[in-house]
């Protein structure tokens, strides 16, 4: 059965609009105080703006090699959504607890804190580091910064645990991704005489069906993993605009796209290829008007993660879990950047389903959030034996 106290601090974390276009300090001073009531050290990676910040608590040891145990407390939006009850004010209703993050990723992070008072208590000999993160929402951006200090130590976590919605199953492997921003500015003018102009929304549309065949050769020829839902790499637009009026030639359209893509395969190879294309493009624009451009951005990415099955971190996680087997997901973490930029060895594993995650009514359920507590307790044990 789920405890109280992890009923009352995801009540709390929930309460705090940690939208990613909000601050998330409140929330950190808040988590701040309640560490500081246990006696347990801590301190910020704060993002360059100042207005957002990473928190990293050590329990026990921190001359040593410890666990991380990682979660992001950023929530998308609510905008649009249709909830039955405030998204913001925990609701709790047959067995599951209702509210923005609930499920992604703030019942971890609850959980996570309510058994704090009992890692304080274990004298642990392995100690046991909470990585608190932001911006995960929007690409894995705010984690970074922390990483990057502790890649700067000399004393590096044995392992990293990061609990994103899988089931309480041990996810060894996911995707990477790679998200473009693409502007397609050509020349305008009234429709009776768009032979002279440069329609925008007729080059974009070629890069849409540029995007839709790379899509389809990932799909009939790439690196498959039938671990995956999605055994291959993935090409998708899920944004594109452009025109105001029928009888007006577009001088601008908008393109977003991404590459989800196997870590086995390179992502910045696919990149490239769209790229290469997109100035082929541009030339023949030019060549018709010199004012055309294409221009394409990088609106966010991160890598995939790869942990070897046989590795001490999956075999440790697994026995935590009470489980055997282990799965991949095509959805992202930052559990890629735990290893790439700080050489820390991790595993995904939290309680809830990503099928709930992002949606009105997000909920994680009662028994999931027992589970993780129980996880947690091994851990303990684990680190204090």
């Amino acid at each position: 059965m789920i405890s109280d106290n992890t009923i009352e601090l995801l009540g709390r974390l929930i309460a705090f609009d940690t939208t990613s276009r909000n601050s998330n300090l409140p929330l950190i001073e808040h988590v701040e105080g309640y560490l500081d009531s246990l006696g347990i050290p801590h301190e910020r990676a704060a993002g360059a703006h100042g207005d957002k910040s990473n928190l990293f608590a050590t329990i026990g040891p921190a001359d040593r090699p410890g666990i991380v145990l990682s979660g992001h407390t950023d929530v998308v939006p609510v905008d649009g959504q249709r909830w039955p009850s405030d998204p913001f004010s925990l609701t709790r209703r047959d067995g599951r607890l209702y509210g923005r993050g609930a499920c992604d990723m703030k019942g971890f992070l609850a959980v996570c804190l309510a058994l704090a008072p009992e890692m304080a208590a274990a004298k642990l000999e392995i100690p046991i580091h909470f990585a608190f993160s932001y911006d995960e929402e929007v690409g894995c951006l705010g984690v970074r910064e922390l990483l990057e200090m502790l890649a700067a130590r000399p004393v590096r976590p044995l392992g990293c645990i990061v609990g994103e919605p899988t089931g309480m199953q041990v996810v060894i492997a996911h995707k990477a991704k790679r998200s473009l921003g693409v502007v397609v500015r050509g020349t305008g003018g009234h429709s009776s005489r768009a032979p002279e102009a440069v329609n925008a929304v007729e080059y974009a549309a070629r890069l849409v069906t540029r995007t839709t065949e790379i899509g389809k050769r990932l799909a009939s020829s790439g690196l498959r993993d039938a671990l995956y839902d999605i055994p291959h790499s993935t090409a998708h637009v899920g944004v594109f605009h452009g025109g105001v009026a029928l009888n007006i030639v577009p001088d601008e359209a908008v393109v977003e796209l991404e590459f989800r893509v196997l870590p086995e395969e390179d992502a910045d190879a696919l990149v490239a290829e769209f790229r290469s294309f997109a100035g082929q493009l541009e030339a023949e624009m030019k060549a018709r008007d010199p004012r055309a451009a294409v221009e394409v951005s990088m609106k966010s990415e991160f890598p995939g993660l790869s942990t070897a099955p046989e590795a001490d971190i999956v075999t440790l996680v697994k026995r935590l879990a009470g489980r055997n087997d282990h799965a991949k997901v095509a959805y992202g973490t930052e559990a890629g950047l735990f290893v790439e930029t700080a050489g820390i060895p991790t595993v995904v594993c939290g309680p809830g389903s990503i099928a709930q995650a992002h949606r009105a009514d997000e909920f994680v359920e009662d028994e999931q959030l027992a589970q993780c507590e129980a996880f947690i307790r091994r851990l303990i044990r684990h680190c204090a034996s």
